[in-house]
């Protein structure tokens, strides 16, 4: 069976679980904290970052979300393609994971890590130019957003594997503001998906981690 090292509030690790969820595929999940050390070395060891999620699937290691929900494509199950098979469409389904990725979840993280430091090493220009990236970005999105249901293709992808975790803690860390109504609906679509609404369920009990504070919702 399929190792998936990861932790349930990582939002690199929901790429991966929403698109194990999606194609039903069977796995063992690998906790990374530091209740399990052994877990911990292995993904340290695993690729030069040192970064979950990690996929095992026999002899074979595959790291970074996108490689690994590209791997699950072409390796594991039938289910409705992620990535679209015609290679033209795939360019649309492979552009928005990574606008996603680099443009939300990127500012996103820098929000956070900038919560984590101590209170004489934080930089707050940093942090503000984090959010005005993501000012920026919900911007481009929701005009994207219009007219459309989902990130790309005109169907579910790996685009909204990535939207799903970004804009679920972009939310929470700068929130998306009401004139942008295609995005905010968007959101909403993706929260009420049932694979998607797992993994948030999941990570519930460990909301207290979030270092900015968990808000009353979602």
């Amino acid at each position: 069976m399929m190792q998936l090292y990861g932790h349930p509030f990582s939002s690199f690790t929901w790429k991966v679980l929403i698109a194990l969820y999606e194609r039903a595929l069977p796995f063992d999940f690998r906790m990374v904290d530091p209740g399990h050390p052994d877990n911990s070395a292995f993904v340290r060891d695993a690729g030069p970052g040192g970064q979950f999620p990690v996929l095992v699937d026999g002899d074979r290691t595959v790291i970074e979300s996108s490689a690994i929900i590209e791997y699950l494509e072409v390796v594991h199950g039938s289910a409705g393609h992620l990535v679209p098979a015609d290679p033209v469409r795939a360019i649309e389904a492979r552009q928005m994971d990574a606008l996603l990725d680099d443009y939300i979840a990127a500012p996103v993280q820098a929000i956070v890590d900038d919560a984590l430091r101590a209170d004489g090493e934080r930089d707050a220009s940093g942090a503000a130019r984090a959010r005005e990236r993501l000012e920026k970005a919900y911007a481009w999105f929701d005009r994207w957003m219009e007219d459309r249901d989902w990130a790309a293709c005109g169907r579910f992808t790996i685009a909204d594997c990535a939207a799903a975790p970004a804009l679920f803690y972009a939310d929470w860390v700068h929130e998306i503001p009401e004139g942008h109504a295609n995005l905010r609906a968007y959101r909403e679509r993706l929260l009420a998906r049932p694979t998607i609404a797992r993994v948030i369920d999941e990570a519930r009990p460990y909301r207290h981690l979030f270092p900015l504070g968990a808000p009353g919702r979602d």
